[in-house]
């Protein structure tokens, strides 16, 4: 089953990604690099700390490196029972020393279900936010649908791998511009390095304001996640 949801996630995703990112005159190529830092309480709360750093790969039909911004988040979560949570967050971009944007602070309520299926595991997450800018407040809603399962065998070992895919689709709201609607679609190889540590590298594609002038966006990304 790991196999034949690998081979139809794969070809979905590249076959979306292939189609479209020659095809577009609107399109930017960015990379994403964070640290998380996970730490269960108890069997009821955890909290999570991560840092990320962005950055311009490609942009005006150009390949270089531009940093873009630096992310700084925090989420405690509450498990309400084994497959349903609730968490709050709270994330400061900081922008206007990088590239002159705006700086962000962004507020995060969160719902998320999961299940197990034999070796993968789904899941259904959804977000409201409010990203604080310094002359308005953008609200947005987001729904995202993922799946996880190592690649080998029924049970992830130190030193294998998983893959991770999810799609997502997000509404932003603001009394100072249209309503705005985005798409994502990600896939990502983790490497399982011990009990507590793992690193994960993939893609994103983004489309950007697709029912208003589409901005297609490619993302290169890798973290490191730390269980303390």
């Amino acid at each position: 089953m790991s196999m034949s949801y690998t081979k139809n996630s794969l070809t979905v995703f590249f076959t979306l990604l292939a189609s479209n990112l020659y095809t577009q005159n609107n399109f930017e190529g960015l990379g994403e690099t964070g640290i998380s830092i996970n730490h269960k309480v108890n069997s009821s709360y955890k909290f999570n700390f991560s840092a990320r750093s962005r950055y311009y790969l490609y942009q005006d039909d150009n390949f270089g490196f531009s940093n873009r911004q630096l992310d700084f988040v925090h989420f405690s979560t509450l498990n309400v029972d084994y497959n349903h949570s609730l968490s709050l967050g709270v994330q400061y971009r900081l922008r206007e020393t990088i590239d002159g944007a705006n700086d962000e602070l962004r507020l995060t309520q969160q719902f998320n279900y999961t299940k197990h299926r034999n070796t993968v595991r789904f899941g259904h997450r959804v977000r409201f936010e409010q990203r604080i800018l310094e002359n308005f407040t953008i609200f947005r809603t987001r729904y995202r649908f993922a799946l996880d399962f190592p690649l080998i065998g029924e049970k992830l070992n130190i030193g294998e791998y998983y893959l991770i895919t999810s799609t997502e689709l997000l509404l932003s709201l603001s009394n100072v511009m249209k309503p705005e609607i985005d798409h994502r679609t990600t896939a990502q190889i983790g490497w399982l390095l011990s009990k507590k540590t793992k690193i994960q590298f993939g893609l994103e594609y983004r489309f950007e304001a697709f029912n208003i002038n589409t901005a297609n966006k490619l993302y290169v990304l890798t973290s490191y996640i730390l269980k303390v």
